[in-house]
């Protein structure tokens, strides 16, 4: 016959026992959870409808053809400008899709002889799309194909990047993120070549 204590004692080590067992399963639940959540954000469906979608595609892609600006690196603009809301604006004042300032979109406007531009026209997607590319392709234009020095400029300003290039002395391929002066500028370009990447991979030829 056991005595009281060595009962308690027993029960204590059959409670402890069972604790462990559901501290194991609920570890083990734990991690197929876990593991089914990462494969279902990683699946090439999910990252396209949720993380890095294209919304406007037709219209990227026309204008990327008509102005030779890869589509994917368009696209990787307006996610990191707006992440696709047409009707977003900054604290600076910038617009649209591709955050155009007014000062800019007026320039552009005349670049392009569309004698129809306004500011409110700027919140047509179509418009801020096709602005937008040009301006893109005309800074890499600007900075030989140099897509780092582009971003920067898109970002910063073309005067600012210039200033760099003649301050620091910036050869042609200049590829160093790290030596842009200005944090925020040198987040953006990172940003948008890393969601650049993604957009290949989730929307070039192997799209499923």
């Amino acid at each position: 016959m056991l005595k009281p204590s060595d009962f308690r004692e027993r029960v204590k080590r059959e409670r402890r026992l069972m604790r462990r067992k559901y501290l194991y399963l609920l570890l083990s639940f734990a991690a197929v959870l876990l593991m089914g959540v990462y494969l279902l954000w990683s699946s090439a469906s999910f990252q396209r409808q949720y993380v890095y979608p294209f919304p406007y595609r037709e219209t990227v892609e026309d204008y990327a053809d008509r102005y030779h600006v890869d589509p994917y690196l368009a696209a990787a603009v307006i996610r990191t400008e707006s992440k696709f809301q047409d009707s977003v604006h900054s604290h600076r004042g910038a617009i649209g899709l591709m955050q155009l300032m007014p000062d800019t979109a007026q320039w552009i406007a005349g670049q392009l002889d569309d004698a129809s531009y306004s500011v409110e026209a700027i919140h047509e997607p179509e418009r801020n799309i096709r602005y937008g590319i040009w301006y893109l392709r005309s800074l890499q234009r600007e900075f030989d194909g140099n897509d780092v020095l582009a971003l920067a400029a898109y970002n910063a300003g073309r005067g600012n990047v210039q200033d760099w290039i003649r301050e620091n002395g910036w050869p042609a391929d200049f590829h160093d993120i790290d030596a842009i002066p200005y944090q925020e500028t040198r987040e953006y370009v990172r940003k948008v070549l890393t969601a650049e990447k993604k957009y290949r991979d989730l929307y070039g030829s192997s799209e499923t």
